[in-house]
């Protein structure tokens, strides 16, 4: 096999709820999943530190995160693309 495939990166979408670092932001992703028991949906929610470039995603936006090496100890998620711009009322 002379070409190598590409890694099957985990891919998900969450809105920055914290850009005040340099470099990072802190994106929330939330799922919605069936109660084992009662079956009431509910929401889990988990926070993740994504590496940006340039500043391109500002707090309040959509963005979609992938997967990557370790960039520092909390940090191994990157920003792939902006999905949505926050709005500013």
């Amino acid at each position: 096999m002379t070409e190598q495939a590409e890694k099957v990166r985990r891919a998900l979408v969450g809105r920055v709820v914290s850009d005040k670092m340099q470099n990072t932001v802190t994106v929330l992703v939330e799922r919605r999943v069936k109660h084992e028991l009662y079956g009431k949906i509910i929401t889990r929610s988990a926070k993740y530190h994504a590496h940006v470039e340039d500043g391109v995603a500002a707090q309040g936006d959509l963005v979609e995160i992938e997967e990557c090496r370790p960039i520092s100890k909390t940090k191994t998620w990157r920003v792939s693309k902006v999905v949505e711009k926050a709005r500013i009322i």
